[in-house]
């Protein structure tokens, strides 16, 4: 495919996204006006296991009031406005999806947090920041539509400081064989490039970075995905996002998952002095 970042953005990209979702909110008796990060959790963290991720994430992280953060692949700006919200640090998100950053910018105004967060949109291909400009960097469940990872870990590397750290939650390809589709990220293989752990950590290693943890969370999204089976869909969550596909989504990712096609990783590196 020649142009990869178009199709990805288009993939995602399905009009009326805010209004969908403020007018979902406002049906569950949300005032819209005065937004919460836990009133938006249901539908804005649209990344495996959800809330409970961007929590388990942000402790391993443990960002301080002083800290700049980037999110690279933001999109509706949940995780960076609970970083904001719950640790009080600074977050700037960069999203591919121009309809994304949009929404995000909007809910991030009806929560008052536009203080400590803002989204613009760009490729993390091309930060669109000068060099070392953040004392940490955050992102969750990017990887799978990028081609050129090694650049991808590269500029993460160059927006970050010295012994700056990178939290990432990523699917990377199991020993199962190849994915079943379509799944959230991807209607097809033309636009999903998953790693496998091992890859992924010879990547990153060359990109600059240092592990700290490694941790496969595959056991406990399964158990949790099982755990919600049979609760019927609720008014507000990522169907609002997906659309019409978000059921066969749904089941081709519990499959992936069960199959040990796909794992689901958390990871905190630090970047290595120049």
């Amino acid at each position: 495919m020649s142009d990869i970042p178009t199709a990805v953005a288009s993939h995602y990209t399905r009009g009326g996204l805010t209004e969908r979702l403020l007018g979902a909110l406002a049906a569950a008796g949300k005032d819209i006006d005065h937004l919460t990060t836990d009133d938006l959790a249901p539908l804005d963290e649209f990344h495996s296991r959800r809330r409970r991720a961007t929590e388990e994430l942000a402790r391993m992280l443990a960002p301080a009031p002083a800290d700049h953060v980037i999110d690279v692949g933001s999109g509706l700006g949940g995780p960076a406005r609970y970083l904001g919200a719950t640790y009080g640090c600074r977050v700037s998100g960069v999203d591919l999806t121009a309809e994304f950053v949009a929404t995000a910018t909007e809910l991030t105004r009806r929560t008052g947090l536009m203080d400590r967060v803002d989204f613009r949109q760009g490729s993390g291909l091309a930060l669109p920041f000068p060099d070392e400009r953040f004392d940490l960097a955050w992102t969750q469940n990017v990887a799978m539509n990028i081609a050129d990872r090694s650049r991808w870990y590269a500029e993460l590397r160059r927006v970050l400081k010295d012994d700056g750290r990178l939290a990432i939650q990523d699917v990377v390809q199991g020993p199962g064989g190849p994915l079943h589709y379509p799944v959230n990220w991807a209607d097809s293989p033309e636009i999903s490039f998953l790693r496998t752990p091992e890859e992924t950590r010879t990547l990153l290693e060359a990109a600059g970075f240092e592990i700290l943890a490694w941790e496969d969370n595959s056991e406990a999204a399964i158990a949790e995905t099982e755990a919600e089976r049979g609760s019927g869909r609720q008014p507000l969550g990522i169907h609002l996002v997906v659309g019409e596909s978000f059921r066969e989504k749904m089941q081709n990712s519990r499959r992936n998952m069960l199959e040990n096609r796909t794992r689901l990783i958390n990871a905190v590196l630090r970047s290595r002095p120049g």
